[in-house]
């Protein structure tokens, strides 16, 4: 299907700092659309990014039917611009909206959506190791309409925001142990908004004891090791490196799974199991727990330092050569064409 393309009549670029750039506030000039109606996406459309328009009784309003992806496109030093593992975001949010029972999007209408969208825009993608452009894909309920069931009218869009390098600083996290993000059977895989509202109000009460995230753990008992907040977690116990198994409760993340494939190729021994919350504690006060790490878009990957389990406190040491800074150099010279892809992750904008 064709795209109708609409351009802008004056670039805002010259008007942004990109030195100063606030995560996610700034977007590109124009934006990726596709509309569902009487059972099928209709014409695709980029044009100038703008507001939108919906009836107050859009059902994404009343029942949460909103789903999304977070990915990154990168510039190298020979003005290309490359994306990273499109194809697993694309299959992602079909997988997403299939479980809010919203209609899959075309994997040809989003992967030449997104790149037409790219080149269009392709001056915002920064050169520069700490300069991305990130991508946001999304799908919402537009029917105008409360009642409580499934919308048949929906809205495709794909977004694009200007960032530089996620400094998060020192990170320290506290176990959950009242609070759930995901149960069996629920949405906890999907990337479904609703997710992610349900998760503030616990990292707030964390950040209010000097915790910056939660790990969250299961909704039974509380005694595996889940996620990091809206991250994948994993764990070094000595020289093996540990993550929990993807299920319905945990989000199969695109670094996460491009972190245990590079960490593979290393050399490092993957264990990818159920993780007891009482044996990461034990390791910790046997000094064995060398590292704990968050793996996300936004960040690649984002060291903890230190976690409370029940009121007790424990910090980990400072290792040189962390499996953290090494994997995360991997991964990012793969992403900006500095060094050999062997995955075939890199996908460049044509």
């Amino acid at each position: 299907m064709a795209i109708h393309i609409e351009k802008i009549k004056k670039s805002k670029i010259s008007e942004i700092d990109f030195s100063t750039l606030k995560f996610g506030q700034v977007f590109t000039d124009h934006m990726f659309e596709c509309d569902y109606e009487n059972g099928k996406w209709q014409t695709l459309k980029i044009r100038p990014y703008q507001a939108l328009s919906f009836d107050p009784s859009a059902k994404v309003f009343h029942y949460g039917q909103a789903v999304f992806e977070g990915m990154k496109a990168y510039k190298d030093e020979n003005e290309d611009v490359w994306m990273f593992r499109p194809d697993q975001n694309q299959r992602r949010i079909n997988k997403s909206a299939e479980r809010l029972d919203m209609p899959a999007f075309p994997k040809e209408y989003f992967m030449e959506g997104l790149n037409t969208l790219l080149k269009i825009d392709s001056k915002w993608v920064q050169k520069g190791a700490d300069n991305a452009l990130y991508i946001r894909p999304f799908i919402i309920a537009t029917e105008n309409c409360v009642s409580a069931s499934s919308s048949n009218k929906y809205k495709f869009m794909i977004i694009c925001s200007p960032v530089q390098g996620y400094y998060a600083g020192e990170v320290r996290v506290v176990f959950a142990d009242k609070y759930s993000r995901a149960a069996n059977g629920g949405v906890g895989f999907a990337k479904a908004a609703g997710n992610y509202a349900a998760s503030f109000y616990p990292a707030k009460l964390a950040a209010q004891e000097g915790y910056q995230q939660i790990v969250w753990t299961d909704a039974s008992n509380h005694e595996f090791l889940e996620e990091a907040g809206t991250m994948n977690v994993f764990f070094r116990i000595n020289d093996t490196l540990l993550t929990a198994p993807t299920s319905d409760r945990i989000l199969d993340g695109v670094t996460r799974k491009s972190i245990i494939d590079f960490a593979k190729s290393e050399g490092i021994n993957v264990e990818v199991r159920n993780i007891k919350v009482d044996e990461i504690v034990d390791s910790a006060r046997k000094g064995e727990l060398l590292e704990m790490f968050g793996a996300g878009t936004a960040v690649v990957i984002s060291p903890i330092s230190g976690f409370s389990n029940k009121g007790e406190s424990f910090e980990l040491p400072k290792v040189e050569n962390s499996y953290a800074s090494i994997i995360k150099k991997g991964i990012t010279d793969i992403q900006r064409n500095l060094s050999e892809d062997k995955f075939g992750w890199r996908v460049k904008v044509q």
